[in-house]
């Protein structure tokens, strides 16, 4: 019994001597923030429909009462072209690749985005988008120069019918 616990009390003491002989703890670094940049983009989404969306996903709905024309309960993959205006033949410098839910009957629908640059400037970067389709879209998050980006993507409808959507985006980025 007394050499057990003889080997016990030589354990704890090297496990101690262990702890307090090694690196682990380490000096402090001062904290340099890096200055906050504010970035405003202008570009413009060009989707057409059953080429750039397109439904992956759909309820089985029996019901009528929908007076949309985007049917309830659906999810949709998007990878639709960025361009510097509202031409069809206007620059392309990047994409927007996401899915979108229409979970309302009023076709309200929930959205997360990636808008991915491709070239210019931001080659390489990102801004992440997730919020309802409305006006205003958060910006949750970016990659590249857009590191913990935050801010605001308004979006402005400039040509809808059947087939096809442009829609002017003016976005507000906060970024390191």
């Amino acid at each position: 019994m007394r050499g057990t616990w003889m080997l016990s009390w030589i354990l704890i003491i090297c496990l101690a001597q262990v702890a307090v002989q090694s690196q682990y703890y380490s000096e402090t670094l001062p904290y340099h923030p890096r200055p906050v940049k504010v970035t405003n983009l202008n570009f413009f989404m060009h989707r057409t429909t059953g080429v750039t969306i397109v439904v992956v996903a759909q309820a089985n709905s029996t019901s009528n009462d929908n007076s949309s024309s985007l049917p309830f309960a659906s999810l949709f993959a998007i990878n639709d072209p960025l361009r510097t205006g509202p031409e069809p033949d206007s620059e392309l410098i990047g994409n927007i690749q996401g899915i979108a839910s229409v979970a309302g009957m009023n076709a309200s629908s929930t959205e997360y985005l990636d808008f991915g640059f491709n070239t210019g400037k931001f080659n390489g970067s990102s801004l992440s988008v997730f919020s309802r389709g409305e006006p205003d879209l958060a910006v949750v998050g970016g990659r590249g120069q857009f590191m913990m980006a935050t801010g605001v993507a308004q979006f402005n409808p400039i040509l809808v019918n059947a087939t096809n959507t442009i829609a002017e985006f003016n976005v507000t980025v906060i970024h390191y």
